[in-house]
């Protein structure tokens, strides 16, 4: 089977056959374009600067390592230790009992304290009336630290999860809402003003020129909220509580099983470094237009 191409008008590529047509295969291919060079999925700075990162890590670990064979005593268990303990939890299925749990409380209750900060923040950096009546109890609050909220919060809440939840929900809150309240009081007024020469109204001024301006000081109130919030788990979970890290903390106090105590400080700083991280991928995404000194 062939297709009958006709010569484009005006082509001069030789003499012409009046109503000759050219034939070419139906399965013949164009010429293929010059092959590109493979791209890798990982660049090759990414790659490196994950190495540089890694090297803090690593050390801390050799250190704590040669410690513990050495001038930290037979009292601290080596990361070699504490692996073993973690792998016979993980075997016996009772880690993920404990971690379900406490990253159920910290999921409740940073979502409601990170959106109660927000919309504190939001509201006294937008208007002069809502900072007026929120920024004095908010600061007054603030000075309070979570431990000396434990005893009250057992006797309004008792000592079961809303106990613990409402602690963590109280952490997030005051990081949230300052940083909310300091990034959109920190856009530039000319931008502003810019803005207002457009005509916009004032919801697509907040839109389009206030929250994106403020959203770096944003993510670095979030980064701060969730920080805080995996220490006050650790608070709450401390006290009187049957499943969960603390929990799984204060009964290897108990037992004197320090590689167990261990273990679960690794854990809370796995947590805590993995919901940083994500948070840094996020100002990746959101914040791709900033173009600001980033170290050389």
């Amino acid at each position: 089977m062939t297709l009958e191409l006709s010569a484009p008008p005006g082509a001069s590529a030789g003499p012409t056959v009046p109503g000759a047509t050219a034939t070419v295969p139906v399965g013949a291919e164009p010429a293929r374009a010059a092959r590109r060079p493979r791209r890798w999925p990982v660049s090759r700075h990414t790659l490196t600067r994950t190495l540089r990162q890694s090297i803090g890590l690593v050390l801390v670990v050799a250190i704590w390592q040669l410690g513990a064979r050495g001038w930290l005593g037979a009292t601290t268990p080596a990361p070699t230790e504490v692996v073993s303990a973690g792998w016979e939890l993980i075997r016996t299925g009772e880690i993920w009992t404990h971690l379900a749990a406490s990253g159920r409380r910290v999921a409740i209750g940073l979502a409601v304290g990170i959106a109660i900060g927000a919309i504190l923040g939001a509201a006294a950096g937008l208007f002069k009336v809502a900072e007026d009546l929120v920024n004095a109890p908010v600061q007054v609050l603030r000075m309070m630290p979570a431990v000396a909220l434990v005893p009250v919060f057992i006797i309004w809440f008792g000592i079961g999860d809303s106990f613990k939840i409402a602690l963590i929900i109280v952490a997030p809150i005051f990081p949230i809402y300052l940083n909310f309240l300091a990034g959109i009081r920190g856009v530039d007024q000319k931008l502003i003003e810019a803005a207002e020469s457009l005509e916009l109204t004032r919801f697509e001024l907040v839109r389009y020129v206030v929250l994106p301006g403020a959203l770096p000081q944003i993510f670095v109130g979030l980064r701060q909220a969730l920080g805080i919030g995996w220490l006050v788990l650790v608070v709450a979970e401390m006290q009187t509580t049957p499943v969960g890290l603390g929990f799984l903390m204060n009964d290897a106090k108990e037992y004197l099983r320090t590689d167990q105590i261990f273990l679960v400080l690794v854990i809370y700083a796995i947590l805590g470094l993995i919901t940083d991280v994500a948070v840094r991928m996020l100002e990746r995404r959101f914040l791709s237009w900033r173009n600001g000194f980033e170290g050389r």
